[in-house]
């Protein structure tokens, strides 16, 4: 009878299911708007012109659906990395594959807009092994809560990452 490969998940890893990683400040500005909504065909003019927005009772150009903001840059300090990022563990996969990501968003909080600073907070949901056509993969999902600067949950992200 074969013997069970051993599993990747290793104690370190099962400790960080659940944990909450470092925040990440992520500022949502006009440009970088602009430029999202662009680059995936958006052509609503809420997205690119402020008094297109504020006529439609928006407090500045909207973020277009998937743009939370581009993490903030500080010469000197080490970079902080997409949320969840550098959690500290090694899997000896080398091939990464995103297996989906899922945004839910909260308009009734608050809708995002030009001006606002967004923490991110990511934590990791799970992990698990499965075999697939080419060889053994560890699937990791995550999920990462947005909170704008007045403390208003505005978004949740859920991901999945798989390795093989």
């Amino acid at each position: 009878m074969a013997q069970a490969a051993p599993s990747v998940i290793t104690d370190e890893m099962r400790a960080l299911v659940g944990v909450d990683g470092p925040p990440v400040t992520l500022e949502v500005e006009k440009t970088n708007c602009r430029m999202f909504a662009r680059a995936v065909g958006h052509t609503d003019l809420i997205f690119y012109d402020e008094d297109a927005a504020r006529a439609r009772g928006y407090r500045s150009i909207v973020a277009p659906p998937g743009f939370l903001g581009t993490p903030v840059f500080r010469p000197g300090v080490a970079a902080q990395g997409p949320p969840g990022a550098g959690r500290g563990y090694s899997v000896p996969y080398r091939r990464v594959l995103n297996g989906g990501t899922e945004y839910e968003y909260f308009p009734e909080s608050d809708t995002i807009c030009a001006g606002d600073t967004i923490t991110a907070v990511s934590r990791i949901s799970g992990f698990e092994e499965t075999e697939g056509s080419l060889g053994p993969m560890l699937i990791t999902t995550r999920e990462t809560t947005y909170t704008n600067q007045r403390g208003k949950v505005v978004a949740k992200m859920r991901g999945t990452m798989i390795q093989y």
